[in-house]
């Protein structure tokens, strides 16, 4: 550990703050919603509840890997967020979710980095653990999906096409999921299951994402799609993507082999509108930031939306 690490880490407060610090250090707030993402999944593709062992250790698996690949996005990043935090990092973020908690907190120099290394590799490890015992394929997509987030940060300014893998990370805990409740899951529905989440990625939550740091990203040359094309297009992009999500979902629905009753199609509309076509549209019209992070705070619940009325569903 440097000095300069020692000196800041003496500076921050222990105990039970500390745990608070590592939850921030994983965005626990943003990752409690993303946990919505594998449990719609998995209920959409099996049509019914799986046992208490399979839900208990989906959970167990959920958080422990969206805990620690959040992590490891800071620990890879650490010398670009330092630099962003001398510059006076992100100063309109009231409505930001990921700002909830303490922002970069190892940049900040309240953790060290050998803490949120051990935080990172802790979790990565249960994560592994229970996702055998779900299903070997479950281990696969996690260390994928970790190194794609590593390579997603590389990209930073390297190429926009980070998006590109931004999207296809958000995508591996719902592939996990349907594989840990079957092993031989159809092709077709992980097809439209990887799009809808793919869209939805891109145009809810990466794009609008970038507006929270865009000074900081436009000073350093970020290769983000708002820096490289300009708000006009990268919104255009964000618009079309949230419309793309809404028509696979419901593709997704109408298609697949499981039958979902006609209310609940209407519902995920509703929802897709609501909560990512509407506050897209805003942030098309108006192109500042607080649209961007209205839109990506709303896109956020847009998982966990479904996610309840599709329980509401089944229980019916």
């Amino acid at each position: 550990m440097r000095n300069s690490d020692v000196t800041l880490s003496r500076r921050a407060p222990g105990g039970l703050s500390r745990l608070k610090l590592l939850l921030a250090l994983s965005r626990t707030p943003h990752l409690l919603l993303d946990l919505a993402t594998p449990a719609l999944a998995a209920l959409l593709w099996l049509g019914a509840f799986p046992s208490p062992r399979i839900i208990v250790l989906g959970l167990v698996t959920a958080f422990a890997g969206y805990t620690s690949v959040y992590a490891l996005n800071d620990l890879v990043d650490l010398r670009n967020d330092r630099r962003k935090i001398r510059e006076g990092g992100c100063l309109e973020c009231e409505n930001y979710l990921d700002g909830v908690m303490v922002r970069h907190p190892m940049a900040q120099g309240l953790l060290s980095f050998r803490e949120g290394l051990v935080w990172a590799v802790g979790w990565a490890v249960v994560c592994l653990t229970c996702g055998y015992l779900l299903n070997p394929v479950c281990v696969l997509i996690f260390l994928a999906g970790a190194s794609l987030e590593t390579v997603y940060c590389l990209l930073w300014r390297i190429s926009p096409f980070r998006t590109v893998v931004s999207g296809a990370v958000k995508t591996c805990g719902a592939l996990a999921a349907v594989f840990a409740v079957d092993p031989s899951p159809s092709l077709f529905f992980l097809v439209l299951l990887f799009g809808w989440l793919f869209s939805w990625e891109i145009g809810g939550q990466n794009i609008p994402n970038d507006w929270a740091e865009i000074e900081e990203d436009t000073r350093f040359q970020a290769k983000t799609i708002l820096v490289q094309l300009g708000p006009a297009r990268a919104t255009e992009i964000a618009l079309a993507c949230v419309f793309l999500a809404v028509a696979v979902n419901i593709a997704l629905l109408l298609l697949m082999e499981q039958k979902y009753p006609m209310y609940f199609v209407g519902a995920s509309i509703l929802i897709g509108l609501y909560l990512l076509i509407l506050p897209a549209y805003g942030l098309f019209q108006r192109r500042e930031r607080p649209q961007a992070l209205i839109l990506f705070k709303k896109a956020s619940y847009y998982p966990l939306a479904l996610l309840i009325a599709l329980t509401i569903t089944m229980l019916l």
